[in-house]
């Protein structure tokens, strides 16, 4: 039997799965690793620690699912985007610790480059609007903040990747990376198909110092997993995570959507061969480029989902599991008022205000735990609205669905609530691993593994809107005035 092998690196740990000749999620381990947080609130991962938890979770699932590593015809990768590493050339070495995707730190840096009059230019060509959150300005934080990383720039000694470039460069040996995680970095150009020199040169840059770009479904090296392996294997599926998740979930038409609740959160739809610039506060990127063809994608992301329930549990103590949030909120007075807006490290799309603070507001004596859990959930579901709604004003379509996944989908108070402030059915799969799932399954079928039925694997439940439109209009405007707290714009 075939065996296809995933990594799927995220903001948390470091996840291996192993796949059956059908696409049927067989195994699964997991390999957490540091969060390393400063006193400045700037977010760090040690790329090395990835590395080794990388090589650690695939030799700990093979064990578990008592297979011959020689069965296994494939890797696949997925990854947390935008995360940065910034490495030596001849030895491999980072020059410091990746600079996580949540992490605010180049925001100086954003604005100078916003002054020098790069705003539009930067926009039209990647889609994205400058931003800390992208990975153009917190490589050119490294090169103007590390000691000696300077001179080694200017001397074409290092390499920059996020990390999917870092796991092909230290599993394979090869300095790749794929169109969809280029991008995301805010220095490729999603209509020439390449680095833009000029941009690069606006953040201190320079494109040739970069990855080599790859179709998605190419081979981008071989890999022995660090010896783990009795024979190389192709590295032959590589997606940023959330591209991943919309492959895995079978969003291959125009129109289709998916969101992954995660730490933080990303909505997608697939917009076909040609690209659509948001008016909206969205951002237009490469889902991929897979069987030589490209597929644009339109997308919001979100700070702060997930991590809003994990901030009720460690930071607050109000629950002692994710788990329990669903009964706590189900409990909540219903008539109570209380939002929360998680503007922890300011606000993503489709606002981009790095200034805002979180809050809560509306309390009244109705409002106790329940009421503040409930508060929570509820902002996780707002937020998604939110880019839903610039999504459908960008495209002139109303969603009618939402395929969903990620752990909080567990949630089922939380995905009712979507489904209502959406007036759309919300689809979630069996499993929660479609990051995963769609980088082994893009892996198999690049090498003759799987065909197109194997989107078929997945069983999926669903939950359609109840709630009537006036309540629904409620509570959004409730939604839409804590926003407007939050930003100042009252």
């Amino acid at each position: 039997m075939s065996y296809v092998l995933s990594v799927d690196q995220s903001t948390q740990g470091t996840k291996a799965l192993l796949f059956d000749a059908v696409g049927m999620l067989i195994c699964r381990r997991d390999v957490a690793h540091e969060q390393i947080i400063s006193a400045d609130g700037w977010v760090s991962h040690d790329p090395e620690e990835i590395f080794r938890n990388t090589v650690e979770s695939v030799r700990q699932v093979i064990a578990a699912a008592g297979i011959d590593g020689a069965e296994i015809a494939a890797l696949g990768i997925s990854n947390q985007r935008e995360t940065s590493v910034c490495w030596e050339k001849t030895t491999g070495k980072p020059v410091c610790n990746a600079i996580v995707w949540q992490c605010g730190r180049a925001k100086q840096l954003c604005q100078r480059v916003m002054e020098a009059g790069w705003s539009e230019q930067v926009q039209e060509a990647t889609g994205i609007p400058i931003s800390p959150f992208f990975p153009a300005s917190k490589f050119a934080w490294m090169v103007e903040n590390v000691p000696g990383a300077k001179g080694k720039a200017d001397n074409h000694e290092l390499c920059f990747g996020t990390i999917d470039t870092w796991l092909v460069y230290k599993l394979a040996g090869s300095y790749k990376t794929d169109y969809s995680n280029a991008s995301r970095t805010q220095l490729f150009n999603i209509h020439t198909l390449a680095w833009d020199a000029k941009i690069c040169a606006a953040f201190g840059l320079d494109a040739a110092d970069l990855a080599e770009v790859m179709d998605s479904d190419a081979i981008f090296g071989y890999t022995d997993i660090d010896g783990i392996l009795p024979t190389k294997i192709p590295v032959c599926g590589v997606m940023g995570d959330s591209h991943a998740a919309l492959f895995g979930q079978g969003c291959l038409e125009p129109g289709m959507a998916k969101a992954t609740y995660g730490t933080g959160s990303s909505i997608m739809m697939n917009i076909g061969e040609t690209p659509i610039e948001s008016r909206n506060g969205l951002v237009t990127s490469l889902a991929w480029k897979v069987g030589g063809k490209v597929n644009y994608c339109m997308e919001g992301n979100l700070n702060y989902t997930g991590a809003v329930i994990r901030w009720l549990e460690k930071d607050l103590g109000l629950v002692s599991s994710a788990a329990e949030t669903q009964q706590l909120a189900e409990s909540a007075h219903p008539d109570d008022t209380t939002y929360l807006v998680p503007a922890f490290t300011g606000l993503g799309a489709p606002y981009w205000n790095n200034d805002a603070k979180a809050l809560i507001c509306g309390m009244s004596r109705l409002t106790g735990k329940a009421e503040l859990v409930k508060a929570g959930l509820d902002c996780i579901a707002y937020q998604i609205a939110d880019i839903v709604k610039a999504m459908e004003q960008d495209t002139g379509k109303k969603l009618t669905q939402l395929r969903a996944d990620g752990g909080p989908t567990r949630n089922g108070y939380l995905m009712q609530l979507q489904s209502d402030l959406l007036d759309a059915d919300v689809l979630i799969p069996s499993s929660e691993e479609l990051s995963g799932i769609g980088a082994a399954y893009l892996a198999g079928l690049t090498m003759g593994v799987y065909h197109e039925k194997v989107f078929s694997v997945l069983e999926r439940i669903a939950y359609a809107p109840t709630m009537e439109k006036k309540v629904r209009d409620q509570k959004y405007s409730g939604w839409q005035n804590a926003v407007r707290l939050t930003t100042g714009n009252m």
